[in-house]
């Protein structure tokens, strides 16, 4: 797994319009990655929206907020209408990013096992150097965790 003080590569992936979005380019700016499961269940919702409630106040602390999960763009597209998420999703169907930081995982639900991305959230400072690492992050609590931890900096 990532932690804090690893160097992030430059990830390029394609964004809910279709738009190919690089991380590098969002240098000299936080970033707050945060990866979940799937788009339209019940828990990824609540963390989006809950992003989504913050969002101002993220941009108004230099911080960029980008949910990754292996949907496709017409399910990002759908997830971000839906819900009306001013921040940037981002498509890994190859598993390219979510593999990288060791997420594509066995989970168990009902007692049949299967592979799935854990839900976790990293931040990265202007130089893409990570500076917080959440491996089990609350759908609930997520995003006000990570902006009380960004304005403490």
């Amino acid at each position: 797994m990532i932690k804090v003080g690893d160097i992030i590569p430059n990830f390029t992936l394609l964004d809910a319009d279709s738009n190919e979005v690089s991380l590098d380019s969002f240098k000299g700016k936080k970033i707050v990655l945060y990866f979940y499961p799937k788009d339209l269940t019940s828990g990824c919702t609540i963390e989006a929206n809950n992003y989504r409630e913050l969002y101002n106040e993220f941009l108004a602390n230099n911080t960029i907020v980008i949910g990754v999960s292996k949907d496709d763009v017409k399910s990002h597209q759908k997830f971000r209408e839906k819900n009306d998420l001013p921040f940037i999703l981002l498509s890994d169907p190859e598993l390219e990013m979510i593999k990288y930081f060791d997420l594509w995982q066995e989970k168990k639900l009902y007692g049949r096992a299967y592979m799935g991305v854990l839900r976790s959230t990293f931040i990265l400072d202007e130089n893409l150097k990570v500076i917080k690492v959440n491996p089990k992050a609350s759908p609930k609590d997520d995003a006000k965790t990570n902006l009380e931890f960004i304005k403490s900096l």
